[in-house]
């Protein structure tokens, strides 16, 4: 049932464009006195650039707990769960960079993400993948896609305007 191969081939990368959300895992190099980190992800922000490097479009809201960690170890993993009728979960495993925006390099992913990037993202996170397993799925519900939450969005665009946003839009992960 489990399968694992080294990159991603037609069948992955159509089922991650199928996704309407992500998970994104990391952990900090001290899992003694910090914790794993979990996030799910929305909204369109992944692009697939080859059968070895995604890249998605981070925005603020809550700690920056992945750019920490990939700041930390690099290690990152990106989870694609079927919430439809054909189960399967597919995991990219590899190293992963936050990288800023204005960088050299962010400057070139943002154009190749197709306007994927809001005002409002606060870095890019790239995953150059090292393996691609997948998994059956069968103990996953099914789920009714409704749409997007807006919430987000408009939370960044009243924190923007009451400049509150600044404390969340730092590459690095830093308490204020």
């Amino acid at each position: 049932m489990a399968e694992t191969f080294l990159e991603m081939n037609e069948k992955h990368i159509n089922f991650i464009k199928a996704q309407k959300i992500f998970f994104v895992a990391t952990a900090p190099n001290n899992l003694k006195d910090e914790f794993v980190n979990l996030s799910p992800k929305g909204y369109d922000v992944l692009e697939i650039l080859n059968n070895k490097t995604v890249v998605y479009a981070d925005y603020p809201g809550s700690g920056n707990e992945t750019a920490a960690h990939l700041q930390q170890n690099g290690r990152l993993t990106i989870m694609f769960a079927s919430f439809d009728k054909s189960p399967m979960i597919l995991r990219l495993y590899g190293h992963g960079e936050a990288v800023a925006l204005d960088s050299p390099l962010g400057r070139e992913l943002k154009e190749k993400m197709n306007g994927k990037v809001s005002q409002y993202v606060r870095h890019l996170i790239i995953l150059r993948i090292e393996k691609v397993k997948t998994s059956c799925g069968y103990g996953v519900p099914c789920y009714q896609y409704l749409g997007n939450r807006e919430n987000l969005i408009e939370w960044c665009k009243s924190a923007s305007i009451t400049g509150k946003i600044k404390k969340y839009m730092g590459f690095l992960w830093k308490e204020v």
